[in-house]
């Protein structure tokens, strides 16, 4: 999905916790004994019918154009039967494995967390969470008094929300997610949430599936009935002002781009006003609100500029005022600090693009005179700046140092009236952390004046770990992580035996590493699976970062069946966090490889750009480097590699199979993005300005030209051997399920057919993302598929 510069984190969605609580009655699930096998499967064959298209004096046939044609009920008729035919060929290619399907099932569903509360979230005096009652599918959002912490005993105990003392319940429930599902046709699926700065208010967006947008809904928490307004529709974006009397959002147009603010007076009946409205069709328009809440921003953004407004949360019909702009499009975040202005941005310094994000600051006292930015931090290539976020007493910063990533706060206010500091100069407090880590995400941090930063720290060998840490004495706790030795989970908000450690400060080795002692208590599996990275030179000798992992006590040598992770699109880093699922094929002694190719994050914006619109290639041969890489050096057995990639990696490792059909054994592609040669000309479903920077404007000769090369659909090659492919998609998927169809159905057409190597199409009618069990049935089904596969 693109990134959208302008939004912020929200309470709620950090506090989303997968859905389903139903796993442990299908952990033990005993398969019937089998029918007799049936005959070996036909793939199915689905009607051609050839459209011709012409660009650029350049024309093409699709055959299977009509699986798009969404309007013509003859032609879906034809896909409800197609889509059946499919349904049974993959029945009947896995037919045999209902076994091994139960047993991985079981083990994953075994090592899933087995706690379904999120950590609480302190904000005022609050503590926010959800959880998962028993039976349920969806979550509850609660919360209750910290002063009343202790007496909360446990969400299993039927006196858990209850204060004898006091006669009142200790746990509100703010929003059940259960009766949103029944209110949105059985989905609960949210994309946006704030509570507003008053505690009593939650806006919400949630999916209407039948119209495909999201609507609306504010909740009065002090009785939990929804307010009469506002209750709009196609609403990407919300931000509370007037201490949560107001509320403003706004809505998109028919193609999905943001472009209208309203505001609502919540307490009031008048109408919604709107505030602004562009009208150029080409520019973006979204909202935050600082974290004091004393102003709201708004972004307005298109590849040809990014300009940055704000508007006083005091009073949001005053107008809005220009404080920042720059050319080309940027990532611009606006904080404010005790009468400055914060902007973390990446934009063009004096006309000259730049590869990183920097910290600027501007003091706020008079809004009609011109901004005077300045320069916080001096630039230091060594230490590139990820992310920051601001607290009243200091800022925390995510810092890259090569591969490594580190954490610091450092002390606010900062007064540079010699000008900008190195950041050593400044008193940063680093913490340790364990080794290989490979993302720090913040979390909402909500209250601006808690002396608390919440964040979490993720590995290919460390479980996701919830890290709170105390700005003003350094210290740390590990809040809820999965110990995977004693199959538990660690919660520790607010008891007694909190591992807590103390962060060090060193301006002469400010960047430490964890010691020993600390990787015990984050749960390091590094004792079992190692971790190691390899720099793979590509078609053009750039270095590409390939991360493997595997089991110390199974791997063999040259004997190892391996998984290979591709991403590369959007700037977006590769997921390389421990995930439960894949430790079934890691105990089956299977090598699993993440490549970090072009187009993907953690390199630079000269990193993405690399990989996206004319510079795709080199996404796709850093990702044939780093496959023929593992075979080469026995990484990986010859003829047992496997690729798997998601929306956009899946166009990758699909555009990877046309190049070298002989390389892969096999390959997973899940709601993949696969005929952009058709999607980007004549597209079905609305794309945004970000999409077409990614894979470029078909409208310019060169980019067309480099979209027809890069084309999975339109590059499959005749009469070769491919590998066996398992393509999972979704009707509630953004890139629509004929594009998985379409490019099923064009391989078996072309390419020699091998039964041992089939072409599946496996989908789904839910959100899997929001339902756990359904999670673990299809990591199942996949992992079945490749076993089965690598063992014929």
């Amino acid at each position: 999905m693109p990134y959208f510069p302008a939004s912020g984190r929200h309470l709620c969605r950090l506090c989303r916790l997968p859905s389903s609580v139903s796993l442990r009655r299908h952990a033990h699930y005993k398969p019937q004994k089998q029918p007799p096998p049936p005959s070996p499967p036909t793939p199915p064959k689905p009607p051609q019918k050839p459209v011709s298209f012409t660009l650029h004096d350049q024309t093409w046939q699709d055959p299977y154009s009509w699986m798009s044609s969404l309007n013509d009920k003859v032609a879906m008729r034809h896909m409800d039967v197609y889509m059946e035919q499919e349904e049974k060929y993959t029945e009947a290619f896995m037919f045999g494995t209902d076994r091994l399907q139960a047993k991985l099932q079981s083990e994953m569903a075994s090592r899933m967390t087995s706690e379904l509360s999120t950590p609480p979230l302190r904000w005022g005096p609050w503590l926010y969470y959800r959880r998962v009652e028993e039976g349920k599918q969806y979550p509850v959002l609660c919360r209750r008094l910290a002063s009343l912490n202790e007496e909360f005993i446990s969400h299993k105990s039927p006196s858990a929300g209850f204060d004898y003392t006091s006669g009142k319940r200790i746990e509100q429930k703010l929003l059940d997610y259960n009766k949103e599902a029944e209110r949105f046709g059985g989905y609960a699926y949210e994309e946006q949430s704030e509570v507003s700065p008053d505690h009593r208010f939650v806006a919400y967006t949630m999916y209407d599936k039948d119209n495909d947008y999201f609507k609306l809904s504010v909740r009065d928490l002090n009785f939990g009935s929804l307010c009469d307004k506002p209750q709009a529709d196609r609403v990407s974006n919300l931000a509370w002002a007037m201490e949560g009397r107001a509320l403003l959002y706004t809505v998109t147009d028919h193609n999905k781009r943001p472009y209208r603010i309203y505001c609502s007076m919540i307490v009031s009946n008048e109408e919604d006003i709107m505030i602004f409205e562009e009208a150029d069709d080409n520019i973006y328009v979204n909202i935050r609100h600082t974290k004091d809440f004393h102003y709201v921003t708004v972004n307005m953004f298109s590849t040809k500029y990014s300009k940055v407004f704000l508007i006083n949360g005091a009073d949001p019909l005053s107008g809005m005022t220009l404080v920042w702009e720059c050319e080309g499009q940027a990532h611009c975040i606006i904080e404010h600090h005790q009468g400055y202005l914060y902007l973390f941005t990446d934009a063009a310094k004096d006309g000259q693009v730049v590869d990183y994000h920097y910290l600027l600051q501007t003091p706020v006292e008079d809004l009609s005179s011109p901004m005077k930015w300045e320069t916080v931090f001096i630039d230091d290539k060594d230490l590139i700046i990820e992310d920051v976020d601001f607290s009243d007493t200091h800022l925390l910063l995510i810092i890259r140092e090569g591969r490594k990533l580190r954490i610091c706060s450092v002390p606010l206010p900062l007064r540079n009236e010699m000008g900008a500091v190195h950041l050593k100069d400044a008193n940063p407090n680093f913490l340790p952390l364990p080794n290989y880590v490979s993302q720090i995400s913040l979390g909402t941090n909500y209250d601006f004046y808690s002396l608390t930063m919440r964040f979490t720290v993720s590995s290919p060998v460390v479980p996701d770990a919830v890290v709170d840490y105390n700005l003003s004495n350094g210290k740390w706790n590990i809040i809820q992580q999965q110990n995977l030795l004693h199959e538990r989970t660690r919660v520790l908000y607010g008891t007694s035996n909190s591992m807590e450690k103390s962060s060090v400060s060193n301006s002469s080795d400010y960047l430490n590493d964890v010691n020993s002692e600390d990787c015990n208590l984050w749960n390091d599996l590094s004792e079992f699976y190692a971790c190691e990275y390899y720099d793979v030179s590509s078609h053009d000798g750039i270095k590409v970062p390939l991360t493997i992992v595997y089991s110390k006590k199974n791997k063999k040598e040259n004997q190892n069946a391996g998984l290979l992770h591709g991403h590369g699109a959007y700037g977006e880093l590769l997921d390389k966090r421990w995930r439960s699922e894949l430790k079934s094929l890691l105990d089956r002694g299977w090598v699993i490889a993440y490549a970090d190719v072009r187009g993907g994050g953690g390199g630079g914006k000269k990193w993405h750009h690399d990989g996206r619109s004319t510079g795709k290639h080199n996404s796709i041969k850093d990702y044939i480097s780093c496959a023929k890489f593992l075979v080469e050096k026995e990484i990986v057995q010859e003829n047992k590699l496997a690729g798997w990639g998601y929306s956009a990696g899946g166009l990758l490792v699909a555009a990877a199979i046309n190049s070298c059909p002989h390389l892969f054994r096999a390959a997973i592609l899940k709601v993949p993005f696969l005929d952009p040669s058709n999607t980007l000309v004549y597209p079905i479903l609305p794309l945004t300005a970000a999409d077409y920077e990614e894979f470029g404007y078909p409208g310019d000769i060169e980019d067309f030209q480099a979209i027809q090369k890069y084309c999975p659909y339109n590059n499959i090659q005749k009469d070769v051997p491919y590998p066996a492919v398992l393509v999972t998609s979704s009707f509630n998927t953004r890139f629509g399920v004929w594009e998985a169809a379409k490019w099923v159905a064009r391989v078996r057409e072309r390419t020699l057919y091998d039964p041992k190597r089939p072409i599946l199409l496996n989908l789904t009618t839910d959100i899997v993302e929001e339902n756990r069990y359904l999670q673990c049935k299809e990591s199942a089904l996949e992992t079945a598929f490749l076993i089965k596969v690598m063992d014929s």
